[in-house]
């Protein structure tokens, strides 16, 4: 492993490379400090610009992105009370009340810190977890494929946020899309409904450029948030002696368990933050300090979103199989540029998979020295207003839209998608499963003719394999025990809302 190491921090210091991680984690950290734009739309509209890079320099751009902006949403959660990213939700708890007393900096200090020690324990379980997976996947036949992506897709929905209901919806709605255009099999044009535009089907950017860039400029436009950033001047940014005895086993309990929960389909930073935060409130031998500036609150939460996204990385690498949307956009830029990601490729590819890991090395190294002198700098960014960012956003979408391909087709689907998008939001329904169902789409098709033409068109073959059937079987345990108390809550709404009637006697 020491050797397969060296050889990726051979590709990953590259000048080429070495560029676009330094590009990737500034940009990462910039979208994570700018509210209301998350590494989901900044990836999807940074996606064309990747198309003229090796693909080695491509992931290494795109991934630095997505862990430089867990580091960057800790910035305004801690001096504004508003998260960055999604994932810093829970850092807002603790962190702002300490810089409303004045310790901002530790705050800062800690969250940086808390982040580079989280992410260097979550590339060494990268490294030593993904090997071994990937050669036990190469057992793997159709059959198993297409029953593990299924898992992948019910845990997913089984931890969407709100309704089961909708998750299975936007799901359908995803793995629909990915029909449209030429069948894998046969080659002939399907579900197009004249329109000449999807005969290659729909494309992957402009529609999460519409889902996740367009419709956020409007929910935003709609209802800017408020920002007014603390005016006292950041001191001691270096955390104490104290601080650190504070939250070094935060730091630790939130590494390892934001790295595990990262491995699973839809566990992602978000939950291992909130886990994080539940699991020290509970072993806090005070745990009426939480929400009124406890260090803890702040270490082991931001510790947890960053192993989370290194944890993510293993199904991807391993399986081909995204764990979250983020990992999904990087499936499909890796597809564009002609790789598949699995079992294989880590063997095949050695330096896409070695060379991503050690960038993310040195991208945390990057950060670290970025983050704590260029806070001044991040402060006055967060001072930029809406009515000047949002109109640069749209150009910036409208542009790399149409360098894909040179189609203004493609922008006619992003403003689409991204009407489609900002209704979604508002009718509370997650755009992740459909994305995630878009991209997975092709390849479960794939795998289930395949298995279906080895065993002579039979069924059977998905539940005498033991892996496949007890992927399909935990499959349909959970959306059943996510359907049925959804049903059951329903009934019993509708019961207490039923108002008797009775006729008026005469």
């Amino acid at each position: 492993m020491v050797h397969e190491l060296l050889y990726g921090f051979g590709v990953a210091l590259q000048l080429p490379n070495l560029l676009a991680c330094f590009i990737g984690v500034l940009v990462g950290t910039l979208i994570g400090v700018l509210p209301g734009i998350g590494p989901v739309g900044a990836m999807s509209i940074l996606l064309p610009i990747t198309f003229g890079l090796s693909p080695v320099a491509a992931i290494i751009m795109l991934a630095g992105i997505y862990y430089g902006s867990m580091y960057g949403g800790s910035t305004t959660s801690i001096l504004v009370n508003i998260p960055g990213e999604a994932a810093s939700v829970v850092t807002c708890l603790d962190g702002y009340q300490m810089a409303r007393k004045g310790r901002a900096g530790p705050a800062l200090g800690i969250a940086a810190f808390g982040s580079f020690i989280a992410g260097t324990i979550g590339l060494l379980g990268l490294m030593l977890m993904a090997n071994p997976l990937a050669s036990f996947a190469v057992r793997f036949g159709p059959a198993e494929y297409f029953s593990l992506m299924c898992l992948g897709l019910s845990v997913l929905l089984y931890l969407t946020h709100g309704s089961i209901l909708k998750g299975l919806v936007m799901a359908g709605a995803g793995l629909f899309l990915s029909l449209i255009g030429q069948d894998i099999v046969t080659g002939k044009v399907r579900f197009t409904f004249g329109f000449f535009g999807l005969q290659d089907g729909v494309g992957l950017v402009p529609m999460v450029m519409g889902l996740f860039g367009i419709s956020e400029v409007l929910l935003n436009l709609e209802q800017p948030a408020e920002r007014t950033v603390l005016s006292t001047k950041i001191r001691h940014l270096l955390p104490s002696r104290e601080d650190w005895a504070a939250a070094a086993k935060p730091i630790g309990r939130g590494s390892l368990l934001g790295f595990f929960l990262g491995i699973l389909p839809g566990g992602g930073a978000v939950i291992s933050s909130f886990v994080s935060y539940a699991l020290e409130k509970r072993f806090s031998r005070h745990p009426e300090r939480f929400g009124e500036g406890a260090i803890e609150g702040v270490a082991g939460p931001e510790a947890a979103n960053n192993a989370a996204s290194s944890g993510a990385f293993i199904p991807l690498f391993s399986l081909g199989i995204p764990a979250n949307v983020v990992m999904a956009l990087l499936l499909g830029a890796l597809m564009i540029h002609g790789l598949r990601p699995g079992p294989l490729m880590i063997t095949e590819r050695p330096e896409i998979f070695w060379g991503t890991v050690a960038s993310m090395y040195v991208g945390n190294v990057l950060l670290l020295i970025l983050n704590l002198p260029l806070i001044g700098l991040w402060v006055r960014i967060l001072k930029i207003p809406y009515r000047i960012l949002f109109p640069l956003i749209l150009l910036f979408c409208l542009i790399g839209v149409y360098t894909i391909n040179g189609n203004v087709f493609d922008i006619f689907v992003m403003i689409l998608f991204g009407i489609v998008g900002y209704g979604l939001r508002k009718a509370e329904y997650e755009p992740a499963p459909l994305v995630l169902a878009f991209v997975l789409g092709p390849m479960l098709e794939q795998n289930l003719r395949q298995a279906l033409i080895l065993s002579d068109g039979s069924a059977r073959v998905f539940f005498t394999h033991p892996i496949s059937a007890a992927c399909l079987s935990i499959s349909l345990f959970l959306v059943i025990s996510g359907i049925l108390p959804e049903i059951r809550r329903r009934r019993r709404m509708r019961r207490e809302n039923a108002v008797p009637t009775s006729s008026p006697k005469s």
